[in-house]
């Protein structure tokens, strides 16, 4: 089936209630009915619901649903993006070790990869995304990811996904990639040999703002990567926490098997069946929305260029973009999704027409169907220091625009009115 119908079917079955919408199961735990069904549920000999913390059926449809949609192999929803990142890398690392991170990325990424992790003994080396040059000089025996987004936010650029994944082969690292702004409708991560894709889906997934979520999903066949491979010894030996349990030994995608099993169990990070249902919602109508941010973006892309105040635009889906050939190798239809940036001559002009704007909101969200403009020196990167924010590519004169389902010729003219 094709993205559009997996998105509003698959992973319920609507015979089994009558209800068309997915019901919300609104609850925090679930009567066994036995003793022995208890049992077999919690040695995983029996599937079935254990505690919403772990498990819930509303989310287990959002998890299926994403996963087929990123023609993934399973899914784990989570209570944000930035959980599902943790997870994703805390699932394969630990204290001694380090992950190699893309110098674009968004902030607070950067901020959990290199800064939090720190201080769980988990080093970050970051590298250059843009060639991937200086990525292999990195890899040592303690490499145990490497982490990159499609489409970086807010720089809007396209990574050398080829070479960085050909890297992570070569040494049998997990390769992540952060598939938030490009979406699995712009972009399928695992048809260009990436292990893993995460995504905040607070952002175009749910569409609207309306609830906090994340999504950790694992290709196709990554157990053939993780069984036997001396990097990832956490799915090979027993497991204490879990009876000596062997991840290798079970018949399910143990990478986001471990994720549920240990880190959620024990973190708790946790999405709410309700913002799960949202998520639903939102998944099912992705790929209409995705198209049309899309079209308005590169309208107002084109504006942007051509305008005497704007230094330089952002956007790979402009013919005049130097990553257009990329945008044509790696994405559909080489559409870059609603998110573009661009620069002005200093923060104070920034400021003014952030200021200035009347359909824009000044909001860090992205993926709304309401357009939102931002400064990222001075929100989402502040927490970065004037080095970092060079060595990111987020100049002091950096706005980047998330367009939404508006008219694309009233945003236009509110841009044009706000430039001055």
């Amino acid at each position: 089936m094709h993205q559009e119908t997996l998105a509003l079917h698959f992973g319920y079955d609507k015979q089994s209630f009558g209800a068309m919408s997915v019901p919300v199961y609104q609850t925090t735990a679930y009567d066994f009915g036995s003793a022995e069904t208890a049992a077999n549920r919690f040695a995983l000999k029996e599937l079935g619901p254990i505690y919403t913390r772990l498990n819930n059926p509303t989310t287990d449809v959002l998890e299926s649903r994403i996963a087929a949609v990123e023609n993934g192999g399973a899914a784990i929803a989570t209570a944000s993006g930035q959980a599902a990142i943790f997870y994703a890398v805390a699932n394969l690392a630990e204290v001694g070790d380090n992950i190699i991170v893309a110098k674009k990325v968004y902030g607070g990424s950067t901020s959990l990869l290199t800064h939090t992790l720190k201080r769980f003994g988990i080093e970050a080396r970051v590298f250059e995304s843009d060639e991937a040059d200086d990525l292999e000089a990195l890899v040592d025996e303690k490499t145990k990811a490497i982490f990159f987004e499609s489409l970086s936010n807010p720089q809007i650029a396209i990574p050398n996904i080829e070479k960085i994944v050909a890297v992570a082969q070569k040494y049998n690292i997990i390769s992540i990639c952060d598939n938030t702004v490009a979406t699995p409708i712009l972009f399928q991560p695992f048809a260009h040999g990436i292990d893993v894709s995460v995504h905040s889906a607070s952002k175009y997934i749910n569409g609207q703002g309306s609830a906090i979520g994340g999504l950790v999903v694992e290709a196709k066949g990554l157990n053939a990567k993780l069984i036997g491979n001396p990097r990832y010894p956490q799915f090979n030996e027993p497991d204490e926490s879990y009876h000596g349990l062997v991840y290798a030994d079970l018949p399910f995608p143990i990478f986001s098997l471990r994720i549920r099993l240990s880190l959620i169990r024990d973190i708790g990070a946790t999405i709410s069946p309700y913002n799960a249902w949202l998520l639903i919602q939102g998944l099912e109508t992705l790929s209409l929305r995705v198209k049309e941010h899309s079209r308005n973006a590169y309208k107002i892309a084109k504006f942007l260029a051509s305008h005497p105040k704007v230094k330089k635009v952002s956007y790979p889906g402009l013919e005049s973009d130097a990553l257009h050939i990329r945008a044509k190798q790696y994405f559909k239809e080489a559409q870059t999704s609603g998110l573009l940036s661009f620069e002005v001559e200093d923060f104070e002009f920034a400021k003014h027409i952030l200021n200035s704007t009347k359909l824009f909101s000044v909001v860090v969200n992205i993926g709304d169907s309401k357009s939102i403009i931002t400064h990222p020196a001075s929100t989402t990167h502040q927490q970065l220091s004037h080095e970092e924010l060079e060595l990111a590519g987020v100049k002091e004169g950096l706005i980047r625009l998330s367009i939404g389902l508006e008219n694309a010729d009233d945003l236009i003219e509110d841009l044009s009115k706000a430039l001055g």
